[in-house]
Protein backbone atom coordinates (compact mmCIF):
# COMPACT_ATOMS: atom_id res chain seq x y z
CA UNK A 1 0.00 0.00 0.00
CA UNK A 2 1.33 3.59 -1.22
CA UNK A 3 0.47 7.03 0.00
CA UNK A 4 0.42 9.30 -3.23
CA UNK A 5 -0.26 12.93 -2.57
CA UNK A 6 -0.42 16.05 -4.46
CA UNK A 7 2.42 18.83 -3.07
CA UNK A 8 0.15 22.22 -3.60
CA UNK A 9 1.85 25.82 -4.31
CA UNK A 10 -0.45 27.49 -2.06
CA UNK A 11 1.26 26.01 1.18
CA UNK A 12 -0.02 27.26 4.75
CA UNK A 13 1.81 27.47 7.79
CA UNK A 14 2.08 24.59 10.06
CA UNK A 15 4.28 25.89 12.75
CA UNK A 16 6.28 24.06 14.60
CA UNK A 17 5.14 24.87 18.07
CA UNK A 18 4.44 22.79 21.48
CA UNK A 19 0.67 24.75 21.53
CA UNK A 20 -2.82 24.66 20.34
CA UNK A 21 -5.50 26.71 21.03
CA UNK A 22 -8.32 24.88 22.65
CA UNK A 23 -10.80 28.12 23.10
CA UNK A 24 -10.61 32.08 24.26
CA UNK A 25 -8.99 31.80 27.30
CA UNK A 26 -6.01 32.44 29.94
CA UNK A 27 -2.44 30.56 28.42
CA UNK A 28 -0.35 28.24 30.76
CA UNK A 29 2.82 27.91 30.04
CA UNK A 30 4.84 24.97 31.86
CA UNK A 31 8.81 24.82 31.93
CA UNK A 32 10.57 21.52 33.10
CA UNK A 33 13.82 21.80 34.15
CA UNK A 34 15.92 18.42 34.56
CA UNK A 35 17.66 17.47 37.63
CA UNK A 36 19.63 15.17 39.31
CA UNK A 37 19.29 15.34 42.81
CA UNK A 38 18.32 19.21 42.69
CA UNK A 39 20.99 20.00 40.90
CA UNK A 40 20.70 20.76 36.87
CA UNK A 41 21.46 17.84 34.78
CA UNK A 42 24.24 17.68 32.80
CA UNK A 43 24.31 15.06 29.87
CA UNK A 44 27.11 12.93 28.99
CA UNK A 45 28.51 13.31 32.26
CA UNK A 46 29.93 10.51 34.42
CA UNK A 47 29.30 12.33 38.04
CA UNK A 48 25.91 11.20 39.24
CA UNK A 49 25.50 8.08 41.53
CA UNK A 50 22.64 6.34 42.36
CA UNK A 51 21.33 4.57 46.17
CA UNK A 52 23.17 1.15 44.86
CA UNK A 53 26.74 3.41 44.39
CA UNK A 54 26.86 3.38 40.49
CA UNK A 55 28.58 5.93 39.19
CA UNK A 56 26.39 6.93 35.87
CA UNK A 57 25.62 9.19 33.05
CA UNK A 58 22.54 10.34 31.29
CA UNK A 59 22.83 10.46 27.36
CA UNK A 60 19.38 10.44 26.45
CA UNK A 61 16.03 11.42 28.18
CA UNK A 62 13.02 11.64 26.10
CA UNK A 63 9.62 11.30 26.91
CA UNK A 64 5.95 12.27 26.35
CA UNK A 65 3.21 13.72 27.97
CA UNK A 66 -0.52 14.32 27.74
CA UNK A 67 -3.87 14.72 29.52
CA UNK A 68 -3.52 17.98 30.97
CA UNK A 69 -5.62 19.33 33.65
CA UNK A 70 -5.89 21.91 36.15
CA UNK A 71 -8.09 21.65 39.13
CA UNK A 72 -9.96 24.95 40.45
CA UNK A 73 -10.70 26.08 43.94
CA UNK A 74 -13.88 23.95 43.84
CA UNK A 75 -12.09 20.49 43.08
CA UNK A 76 -13.37 20.57 39.46
CA UNK A 77 -10.87 19.64 37.02
CA UNK A 78 -10.42 21.74 33.76
CA UNK A 79 -9.42 19.20 30.94
CA UNK A 80 -7.30 20.97 28.13
CA UNK A 81 -7.99 18.26 25.57
CA UNK A 82 -6.36 17.05 22.70
CA UNK A 83 -2.68 18.33 24.12
CA UNK A 84 -0.13 16.20 23.78
CA UNK A 85 3.69 16.91 24.15
CA UNK A 86 7.14 15.63 23.80
CA UNK A 87 9.91 16.33 25.82
CA UNK A 88 13.92 15.61 24.93
CA UNK A 89 17.02 17.27 27.26
CA UNK A 90 18.74 17.05 24.43
CA UNK A 91 17.03 18.28 22.05
CA UNK A 92 15.88 21.19 24.46
CA UNK A 93 12.33 20.63 24.46
CA UNK A 94 11.46 21.60 27.58
CA UNK A 95 8.27 23.74 27.31
CA UNK A 96 4.53 22.81 27.05
CA UNK A 97 1.70 25.93 26.69
CA UNK A 98 -1.32 25.56 27.36
CA UNK A 99 -3.77 27.57 25.60
CA UNK A 100 -7.24 28.72 26.47
CA UNK A 101 -7.47 27.43 29.99
CA UNK A 102 -10.27 29.61 31.52
CA UNK A 103 -9.10 32.48 33.78
CA UNK A 104 -9.73 31.59 37.59
CA UNK A 105 -7.82 30.19 40.34
CA UNK A 106 -6.71 26.93 40.65
CA UNK A 107 -5.22 24.66 43.08
CA UNK A 108 -3.37 21.67 41.20
CA UNK A 109 -1.90 20.54 38.41
CA UNK A 110 -1.74 16.88 36.20
CA UNK A 111 -0.36 15.60 33.22
CA UNK A 112 0.61 12.15 32.33
CA UNK A 113 3.45 10.31 31.20
CA UNK A 114 2.31 8.60 27.84
CA UNK A 115 -0.33 8.88 25.55
CA UNK A 116 -3.52 7.83 26.25
CA UNK A 117 -4.42 3.98 24.89
CA UNK A 118 -6.93 5.39 22.12
CA UNK A 119 -3.22 7.88 20.98
CA UNK A 120 -1.18 4.88 22.21
CA UNK A 121 -2.69 2.68 19.33
CA UNK A 122 -3.41 4.36 16.67
CA UNK A 123 -1.65 4.27 13.03
CA UNK A 124 1.65 6.62 13.68
CA UNK A 125 1.25 6.71 9.73
CA UNK A 126 -1.29 9.33 9.91
CA UNK A 127 0.03 11.86 12.16
CA UNK A 128 1.04 15.33 11.00
CA UNK A 129 4.59 15.39 9.98
CA UNK A 130 5.00 18.21 12.87
CA UNK A 131 2.50 16.54 15.96
CA UNK A 132 4.60 15.78 19.22
CA UNK A 133 3.26 11.97 18.21
CA UNK A 134 5.02 11.69 14.57
CA UNK A 135 7.64 9.04 15.15
CA UNK A 136 10.10 10.62 12.62
CA UNK A 137 10.16 13.28 14.98
CA UNK A 138 10.28 11.96 18.53
CA UNK A 139 12.21 8.74 17.73
CA UNK A 140 9.74 6.96 20.33
CA UNK A 141 7.35 4.36 18.78
CA UNK A 142 7.78 0.66 18.76
CA UNK A 143 8.09 0.49 15.09
CA UNK A 144 6.49 -2.80 13.84
CA UNK A 145 5.04 -3.14 17.44
CA UNK A 146 1.93 -1.54 18.57
CA UNK A 147 2.63 1.47 20.66
CA UNK A 148 5.31 4.22 22.13
CA UNK A 149 7.85 4.32 24.37
CA UNK A 150 6.37 6.71 27.35
CA UNK A 151 9.70 7.36 28.54
CA UNK A 152 13.69 6.79 27.56
CA UNK A 153 16.17 6.89 29.74
CA UNK A 154 19.87 6.14 28.60
CA UNK A 155 23.60 6.48 29.71
CA UNK A 156 26.63 5.16 31.00
CA UNK A 157 27.66 4.10 34.65
CA UNK A 158 30.09 1.58 36.25
CA UNK A 159 30.68 0.36 39.52
CA UNK A 160 34.08 1.54 41.58
CA UNK A 161 36.71 0.78 39.01
CA UNK A 162 35.14 -1.40 36.76
CA UNK A 163 34.44 -0.96 32.83
CA UNK A 164 32.68 1.13 31.78
CA UNK A 165 28.71 -0.12 30.61
CA UNK A 166 25.58 0.94 29.23
CA UNK A 167 21.91 1.15 30.51
CA UNK A 168 18.48 1.86 28.66
CA UNK A 169 15.36 2.37 30.29
CA UNK A 170 12.40 2.09 28.15
CA UNK A 171 9.15 2.60 30.21
CA UNK A 172 6.37 1.44 27.68
CA UNK A 173 2.95 -0.22 27.86
CA UNK A 174 -0.81 1.65 28.54
CA UNK A 175 -0.56 -0.14 32.03
CA UNK A 176 2.62 2.33 32.88
CA UNK A 177 0.79 4.98 31.88
CA UNK A 178 1.42 7.35 34.91
CA UNK A 179 -0.41 10.24 36.29
CA UNK A 180 1.46 13.08 37.76
CA UNK A 181 -0.59 15.21 40.30
CA UNK A 182 1.28 18.47 41.69
CA UNK A 183 -0.01 21.37 44.22
CA UNK A 184 0.15 24.63 42.31
CA UNK A 185 -2.18 27.41 43.63
CA UNK A 186 -2.42 29.81 40.46
CA UNK A 187 -4.31 32.77 39.53
CA UNK A 188 -4.50 32.92 36.15
CA UNK A 189 -5.62 36.34 35.80
CA UNK A 190 -2.18 37.30 36.63
CA UNK A 191 -0.07 34.25 37.00
CA UNK A 192 0.50 32.86 33.79
CA UNK A 193 3.51 30.24 33.81
CA UNK A 194 4.74 26.75 36.14
CA UNK A 195 8.72 25.88 36.59
CA UNK A 196 8.95 22.28 36.69
CA UNK A 197 11.52 20.05 38.25
CA UNK A 198 11.56 16.60 36.86
CA UNK A 199 14.12 14.70 38.91
CA UNK A 200 16.65 11.92 37.54
CA UNK A 201 17.86 11.05 40.70
CA UNK A 202 14.53 10.33 42.25
CA UNK A 203 13.11 8.50 39.39
CA UNK A 204 16.17 6.41 39.84
CA UNK A 205 16.26 6.01 43.81
CA UNK A 206 12.99 6.26 45.53
CA UNK A 207 11.18 5.36 46.70
CA UNK A 208 12.06 2.08 44.83
CA UNK A 209 15.99 2.60 44.43
CA UNK A 210 17.16 0.92 41.47
CA UNK A 211 20.79 -0.92 40.43
CA UNK A 212 21.81 -1.99 37.13
CA UNK A 213 23.77 -4.44 37.95
CA UNK A 214 21.31 -5.90 40.73
CA UNK A 215 17.93 -5.25 38.86
CA UNK A 216 19.11 -5.34 35.25
CA UNK A 217 20.82 -2.30 32.77
CA UNK A 218 17.72 -2.66 30.56
CA UNK A 219 13.88 -2.57 30.40
CA UNK A 220 11.74 -2.78 27.70
CA UNK A 221 8.59 -2.95 29.95
CA UNK A 222 7.17 -6.59 29.51
CA UNK A 223 4.38 -7.53 31.68
CA UNK A 224 5.56 -8.45 35.02
CA UNK A 225 9.29 -6.24 34.83
CA UNK A 226 10.26 -5.01 37.95
CA UNK A 227 12.76 -2.24 36.67
CA UNK A 228 9.64 -0.81 34.80
CA UNK A 229 7.24 -1.38 37.97
CA UNK A 230 9.95 0.95 39.49
CA UNK A 231 10.44 3.92 37.37
CA UNK A 232 6.82 3.96 37.46
CA UNK A 233 6.19 3.76 40.93
CA UNK A 234 8.78 6.67 41.14
CA UNK A 235 7.65 8.94 38.32
CA UNK A 236 5.18 10.67 40.78
CA UNK A 237 7.32 11.84 42.84
CA UNK A 238 10.29 12.84 40.50
CA UNK A 239 8.26 15.82 39.54
CA UNK A 240 7.64 19.00 41.86
CA UNK A 241 6.37 22.76 41.01
CA UNK A 242 9.33 24.66 41.98
CA UNK A 243 7.93 27.83 40.93
CA UNK A 244 4.90 30.29 40.07
CA UNK A 245 5.86 32.77 37.42
CA UNK A 246 3.72 35.89 35.91
CA UNK A 247 1.88 35.28 32.62
CA UNK A 248 2.79 33.41 29.65
CA UNK A 249 4.11 35.88 26.93
CA UNK A 250 2.27 35.51 23.96
CA UNK A 251 2.86 33.81 20.38
CA UNK A 252 3.96 35.54 18.26
CA UNK A 253 2.59 34.45 14.35
CA UNK A 254 5.50 33.87 11.86
CA UNK A 255 5.08 35.09 8.54
CA UNK A 256 4.02 32.30 6.23
CA UNK A 257 5.92 30.54 4.34
CA UNK A 258 5.72 31.14 0.41
CA UNK A 259 7.13 29.09 -2.12
CA UNK A 260 10.98 30.25 -4.02
CA UNK A 261 10.57 31.51 -7.47
CA UNK A 262 7.77 29.53 -8.27
CA UNK A 263 6.58 29.54 -12.13
CA UNK A 264 3.65 31.11 -13.58
CA UNK A 265 2.55 27.69 -14.83
CA UNK A 266 3.47 24.16 -12.99
CA UNK A 267 2.81 20.84 -12.36
CA UNK A 268 2.42 19.13 -8.75
CA UNK A 269 4.19 16.11 -8.79
CA UNK A 270 2.71 13.09 -7.02
CA UNK A 271 5.03 12.04 -4.19
CA UNK A 272 4.97 8.59 -3.50
CA UNK A 273 5.74 6.59 -0.42
CA UNK A 274 4.31 3.59 1.91
CA UNK A 275 1.27 3.74 3.33
CA UNK A 276 3.31 2.70 6.88
CA UNK A 277 5.77 5.77 6.68
CA UNK A 278 5.55 8.79 8.48
CA UNK A 279 4.54 11.62 7.34
CA UNK A 280 7.63 13.79 5.99
CA UNK A 281 7.82 17.37 6.89
CA UNK A 282 8.22 18.17 3.12
CA UNK A 283 9.79 21.81 2.53
CA UNK A 284 7.30 24.50 2.53
CA UNK A 285 9.15 27.07 0.47
CA UNK A 286 10.23 24.36 -2.60
CA UNK A 287 7.00 22.42 -3.22
CA UNK A 288 7.73 19.27 -5.69
CA UNK A 289 6.28 20.01 -8.88
CA UNK A 290 7.12 18.10 -11.97
CA UNK A 291 9.21 21.06 -13.88
CA UNK A 292 11.96 21.20 -11.28
CA UNK A 293 12.33 17.77 -10.46
CA UNK A 294 13.29 17.04 -14.08
CA UNK A 295 15.74 19.73 -13.73
CA UNK A 296 16.84 17.78 -10.89
CA UNK A 297 17.37 14.95 -12.06
CA UNK A 298 19.23 16.11 -14.96
CA UNK A 299 21.38 18.00 -13.13
CA UNK A 300 22.13 15.11 -11.00
CA UNK A 301 23.79 13.47 -14.13
CA UNK A 302 25.26 16.52 -15.22
CA UNK A 303 29.43 16.10 -15.71
CA UNK A 304 29.61 19.93 -16.12
CA UNK A 305 28.93 20.58 -12.49
CA UNK A 306 32.71 19.28 -12.10
CA UNK A 307 35.87 20.57 -13.17
CA UNK A 308 37.06 18.78 -15.68
CA UNK A 309 33.85 17.51 -16.69
CA UNK A 310 34.50 14.03 -15.49
CA UNK A 311 32.08 13.45 -12.59
CA UNK A 312 28.58 14.01 -12.14
CA UNK A 313 26.67 12.98 -9.06
CA UNK A 314 25.34 10.29 -10.19
CA UNK A 315 29.02 9.19 -10.42
CA UNK A 316 29.48 7.97 -6.68
CA UNK A 317 25.76 7.57 -6.43
CA UNK A 318 24.67 5.25 -8.98
CA UNK A 319 20.93 4.89 -9.56
CA UNK A 320 21.17 1.17 -10.39
CA UNK A 321 23.16 0.23 -6.96
CA UNK A 322 20.57 1.94 -4.57
CA UNK A 323 22.01 5.05 -5.52
CA UNK A 324 26.00 4.57 -4.17
CA UNK A 325 29.24 3.31 -5.86
CA UNK A 326 30.21 0.04 -4.84
CA UNK A 327 33.60 1.48 -3.70
CA UNK A 328 35.09 1.32 0.04
CA UNK A 329 35.94 5.46 -0.64
CA UNK A 330 34.23 7.67 -3.53
CA UNK A 331 37.01 9.14 -6.37
CA UNK A 332 37.30 12.47 -6.92
CA UNK A 333 37.98 14.82 -10.75
CA UNK A 334 41.87 13.68 -10.48
CA UNK A 335 41.01 9.87 -9.34
CA UNK A 336 42.02 10.22 -5.92
CA UNK A 337 40.54 8.13 -3.02
CA UNK A 338 38.33 10.08 -0.72
CA UNK A 339 38.18 9.05 3.17
CA UNK A 340 34.65 8.27 3.67
CA UNK A 341 31.86 5.52 1.56
CA UNK A 342 29.64 7.23 -0.54
CA UNK A 343 26.25 7.49 1.26
CA UNK A 344 22.68 5.74 -0.50
CA UNK A 345 20.40 8.32 -1.48
CA UNK A 346 16.88 7.01 -0.91
CA UNK A 347 13.84 8.48 1.83
CA UNK A 348 16.03 11.59 2.27
CA UNK A 349 12.44 13.45 3.04
CA UNK A 350 12.56 12.15 6.46
CA UNK A 351 15.69 13.44 7.37
CA UNK A 352 17.39 16.24 9.12
CA UNK A 353 21.05 16.28 8.81
CA UNK A 354 22.72 15.29 5.88
CA UNK A 355 26.44 13.44 5.73
CA UNK A 356 27.78 10.80 7.72
CA UNK A 357 29.16 13.92 10.33
CA UNK A 358 25.74 15.64 9.64
CA UNK A 359 27.56 18.55 8.74
CA UNK A 360 24.80 20.05 5.91
CA UNK A 361 21.54 21.05 7.58
CA UNK A 362 19.46 20.30 4.31
CA UNK A 363 19.55 18.57 1.30
CA UNK A 364 20.09 21.77 -0.59
CA UNK A 365 22.70 22.69 1.03
CA UNK A 366 23.99 18.90 0.55
CA UNK A 367 23.90 19.11 -2.80
CA UNK A 368 25.88 21.86 -3.37
CA UNK A 369 29.11 20.80 -0.73
CA UNK A 370 30.53 17.92 -2.90
CA UNK A 371 31.00 20.76 -6.15
CA UNK A 372 33.14 22.94 -4.57
CA UNK A 373 35.08 20.34 -1.96
CA UNK A 374 38.36 19.91 -3.78
CA UNK A 375 38.62 16.13 -3.04
CA UNK A 376 35.18 15.65 -4.78
CA UNK A 377 34.14 17.79 -8.13
CA UNK A 378 36.64 20.79 -7.50
CA UNK A 379 34.48 23.66 -8.90
CA UNK A 380 33.21 26.59 -8.39
CA UNK A 381 29.36 27.47 -8.33
CA UNK A 382 29.98 30.42 -10.59
CA UNK A 383 32.14 28.34 -13.21
CA UNK A 384 29.04 26.21 -12.64
CA UNK A 385 26.30 28.76 -13.81
CA UNK A 386 28.45 30.05 -16.57
CA UNK A 387 28.89 26.47 -18.23
CA UNK A 388 25.06 26.02 -18.01
CA UNK A 389 24.18 29.03 -18.96
CA UNK A 390 26.36 28.83 -22.12
CA UNK A 391 24.62 25.18 -23.02
CA UNK A 392 21.82 25.85 -24.49
CA UNK A 393 19.13 23.46 -22.94
CA UNK A 394 19.51 24.73 -19.43
CA UNK A 395 17.98 28.52 -19.90
CA UNK A 396 14.68 27.16 -20.63
CA UNK A 397 14.57 24.28 -18.05
CA UNK A 398 15.15 26.60 -15.29
CA UNK A 399 12.53 29.28 -16.81
CA UNK A 400 10.10 26.09 -16.52
CA UNK A 401 11.55 24.92 -12.92
CA UNK A 402 11.65 28.82 -11.50
CA UNK A 403 9.97 31.29 -13.96
CA UNK A 404 13.19 33.09 -15.26
CA UNK A 405 16.29 31.44 -17.18
CA UNK A 406 19.05 32.99 -14.50
CA UNK A 407 20.97 30.16 -12.76
CA UNK A 408 22.04 30.55 -9.61
CA UNK A 409 23.85 28.84 -6.46
CA UNK A 410 20.07 28.46 -4.72
CA UNK A 411 18.04 27.45 -8.06
CA UNK A 412 20.71 24.65 -8.23
CA UNK A 413 20.18 23.80 -4.47
CA UNK A 414 16.61 23.74 -5.26
CA UNK A 415 16.68 21.52 -8.14
CA UNK A 416 18.80 18.92 -6.88
CA UNK A 417 16.70 18.75 -3.51
CA UNK A 418 13.49 18.04 -5.63
CA UNK A 419 14.70 15.11 -7.50
CA UNK A 420 16.51 13.98 -4.58
CA UNK A 421 13.43 14.14 -2.32
CA UNK A 422 11.32 11.77 -4.94
CA UNK A 423 13.90 9.09 -4.38
CA UNK A 424 11.79 6.59 -1.95
CA UNK A 425 12.03 2.73 -1.43
CA UNK A 426 9.63 1.00 0.47
CA UNK A 427 8.68 -2.01 -1.32
CA UNK A 428 11.10 -4.88 -0.18
CA UNK A 429 10.52 -8.72 0.23
CA UNK A 430 10.27 -8.20 3.61
CA UNK A 431 7.60 -5.14 2.73
CA UNK A 432 5.17 -7.61 0.89
CA UNK A 433 5.82 -10.23 3.54
CA UNK A 434 3.88 -8.05 5.87
CA UNK A 435 1.41 -7.39 3.46
CA UNK A 436 1.02 -11.38 3.08
CA UNK A 437 2.31 -11.24 -0.47
CA UNK A 438 5.52 -13.00 0.03
CA UNK A 439 6.27 -15.31 2.61
CA UNK A 440 9.63 -15.39 4.43
CA UNK A 441 11.58 -18.50 4.75
CA UNK A 442 12.30 -19.91 8.58
CA UNK A 443 15.88 -18.42 8.35
CA UNK A 444 14.25 -15.25 7.34
CA UNK A 445 11.81 -15.21 10.19
CA UNK A 446 14.01 -16.17 12.47
CA UNK A 447 16.74 -13.24 11.54
CA UNK A 448 13.21 -10.95 11.87
CA UNK A 449 13.09 -12.24 15.22
CA UNK A 450 16.77 -11.45 16.21
CA UNK A 451 16.04 -8.09 14.27
CA UNK A 452 13.50 -7.17 16.96
CA UNK A 453 14.47 -8.70 20.27
CA UNK A 454 16.71 -7.10 22.63
CA UNK A 455 19.60 -8.61 24.16
CA UNK A 456 18.58 -8.98 28.08
CA UNK A 457 19.50 -12.24 29.48
CA UNK A 458 17.67 -11.40 33.28
CA UNK A 459 14.29 -11.24 31.02
CA UNK A 460 15.46 -14.34 29.01
CA UNK A 461 15.73 -12.05 26.02
CA UNK A 462 18.68 -12.69 24.02
CA UNK A 463 18.18 -10.95 20.73
CA UNK A 464 20.45 -9.22 18.39
CA UNK A 465 19.23 -5.46 19.37
CA UNK A 466 18.89 -4.01 15.98
CA UNK A 467 15.37 -2.13 16.19
CA UNK A 468 16.98 0.52 18.37
CA UNK A 469 19.02 1.99 15.86
CA UNK A 470 16.85 0.75 12.64
CA UNK A 471 13.24 0.09 13.85
CA UNK A 472 10.33 1.69 11.88
CA UNK A 473 9.45 1.67 8.28
CA UNK A 474 12.26 3.91 7.92
CA UNK A 475 14.77 0.88 9.07
CA UNK A 476 16.96 4.36 10.83
CA UNK A 477 16.81 6.66 13.64
CA UNK A 478 18.38 9.08 11.73
CA UNK A 479 20.71 9.88 14.73
CA UNK A 480 24.03 9.69 15.33
CA UNK A 481 26.08 6.94 17.46
CA UNK A 482 29.05 5.46 17.95
CA UNK A 483 28.47 1.66 16.90
CA UNK A 484 31.99 0.13 18.33
CA UNK A 485 33.80 0.62 15.61
CA UNK A 486 38.10 0.72 16.44
CA UNK A 487 38.12 4.84 16.05
CA UNK A 488 40.42 6.00 13.34
CA UNK A 489 41.91 8.85 15.01
CA UNK A 490 42.00 11.20 11.46
CA UNK A 491 38.50 10.64 11.57
CA UNK A 492 36.30 11.62 14.47
CA UNK A 493 32.80 11.75 12.65
CA UNK A 494 30.43 14.29 14.44
CA UNK A 495 32.80 15.91 16.94
CA UNK A 496 34.49 17.26 13.98
CA UNK A 497 31.54 19.11 13.28
CA UNK A 498 30.01 19.92 16.57
CA UNK A 499 33.73 20.06 18.92
CA UNK A 500 31.44 18.08 22.01
CA UNK A 501 33.66 15.18 23.47
CA UNK A 502 30.32 13.36 23.77
CA UNK A 503 30.00 13.13 19.74
CA UNK A 504 33.87 11.62 19.38
CA UNK A 505 33.60 8.77 16.91
CA UNK A 506 29.74 9.01 16.06
CA UNK A 507 28.30 9.07 12.53
CA UNK A 508 25.07 9.26 11.20
CA UNK A 509 22.86 5.69 11.30
CA UNK A 510 22.12 4.64 7.72
CA UNK A 511 19.05 3.00 6.88
CA UNK A 512 18.98 -0.60 6.14
CA UNK A 513 17.14 -0.62 3.19
CA UNK A 514 18.72 -1.54 0.06
CA UNK A 515 21.07 -3.04 2.43
CA UNK A 516 22.16 -6.05 -0.15
CA UNK A 517 22.85 -4.71 -2.54
CA UNK A 518 25.18 -0.97 -0.91
CA UNK A 519 28.34 -2.47 0.09
CA UNK A 520 31.03 -1.76 1.09
CA UNK A 521 29.16 -0.75 4.71
CA UNK A 522 30.03 1.77 7.38
CA UNK A 523 30.90 5.58 7.00
CA UNK A 524 34.72 3.74 6.06
CA UNK A 525 33.45 0.41 4.00
CA UNK A 526 35.82 -1.18 6.21
CA UNK A 527 33.32 -4.27 5.75
CA UNK A 528 33.09 -5.99 2.60
CA UNK A 529 29.85 -8.61 3.70
CA UNK A 530 26.91 -8.23 5.64
CA UNK A 531 28.63 -11.37 7.09
CA UNK A 532 31.33 -9.17 8.54
CA UNK A 533 29.22 -6.35 9.61
CA UNK A 534 27.41 -9.14 11.58
CA UNK A 535 30.43 -10.82 12.87
CA UNK A 536 31.18 -7.08 13.96
CA UNK A 537 27.77 -6.62 16.52
CA UNK A 538 28.34 -10.55 17.42
CA UNK A 539 32.27 -10.25 18.33
CA UNK A 540 34.09 -7.00 17.46
CA UNK A 541 32.60 -4.36 19.22
CA UNK A 542 35.21 -1.77 20.31
CA UNK A 543 34.79 0.27 24.03
CA UNK A 544 34.84 3.27 24.55
CA UNK A 545 33.66 6.38 26.28
CA UNK A 546 30.85 7.55 23.64
CA UNK A 547 29.59 4.02 22.54
CA UNK A 548 25.79 3.85 22.63
CA UNK A 549 24.76 2.75 25.99
CA UNK A 550 22.46 0.04 23.77
CA UNK A 551 25.91 -1.84 23.19
CA UNK A 552 27.65 -0.52 25.89
CA UNK A 553 25.09 -3.03 27.49
CA UNK A 554 26.41 -5.93 26.30
CA UNK A 555 28.97 -8.83 27.18
CA UNK A 556 32.43 -8.01 26.23
CA UNK A 557 32.92 -7.91 22.19
CA UNK A 558 29.57 -7.62 21.69
CA UNK A 559 26.15 -10.16 21.34
CA UNK A 560 28.01 -13.47 20.81
CA UNK A 561 25.29 -14.63 18.17
CA UNK A 562 25.78 -18.10 17.41
CA UNK A 563 26.55 -18.83 13.63
CA UNK A 564 23.59 -20.05 12.97
CA UNK A 565 21.43 -16.89 14.54
CA UNK A 566 24.35 -14.98 12.27
CA UNK A 567 23.32 -16.23 9.46
CA UNK A 568 19.56 -15.98 9.85
CA UNK A 569 20.20 -12.02 10.76
CA UNK A 570 21.98 -11.68 7.20
CA UNK A 571 19.33 -13.57 5.76
CA UNK A 572 16.84 -11.23 7.21
CA UNK A 573 18.86 -8.33 6.10
CA UNK A 574 19.06 -8.97 2.44
CA UNK A 575 15.24 -9.26 2.28
CA UNK A 576 15.09 -5.37 2.74
CA UNK A 577 16.32 -4.51 -0.43
CA UNK A 578 14.03 -3.44 -2.95
CA UNK A 579 14.32 -3.46 -7.59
Amino acid sequence: MTNRFRMLPALALIAVSLSIQTASGAALELTVRHTFNGDPLLLDSLRYQNAAGETLSVTRLSYLLSGFAIERDDGVWVEVPGRDAWMDAGKRRTVVRLDGVPEGKYRALRFHLGPDAKANTADPAKIPADHPLNPNLNGLHWSWQTGYIFLAIEGHYRTGASELKGYAHHLARNPNRTRISLAAPLDLTHDGALLLDFDLGTLLNAPRPLSFEKDGAATHSREGDPVAAALAANLPGAFRVTQVLSAAPAISQPSPVKPLYLPAKFTPYRFTMSGTFPMPDLPRDNPLIEERVALGKALFSETALSRDGSLSCASCHVPTIAFTDSRRFSRGVRGQNGTRNSMPLFNLAWKKSFFWDGRAPSLRAQALMPIEDHSEMDETIDRVSMKLTADATYPPRFTAAFGTPDITAEKLGLALEQFLLTLTAYEAKFDLALRGKETLTDDEKRGFELFMTEFDPRTGQRGADCFHCHGGPLLSDHQFHNNGLAPNAEDPGRFRITKTESDRNKFATPSLRNIARTAPYMHDGRFATLEEVVTHYSTGIHRSPTLDPNLAKHPEGGLQLSAADQRALVAFLKTLSSD
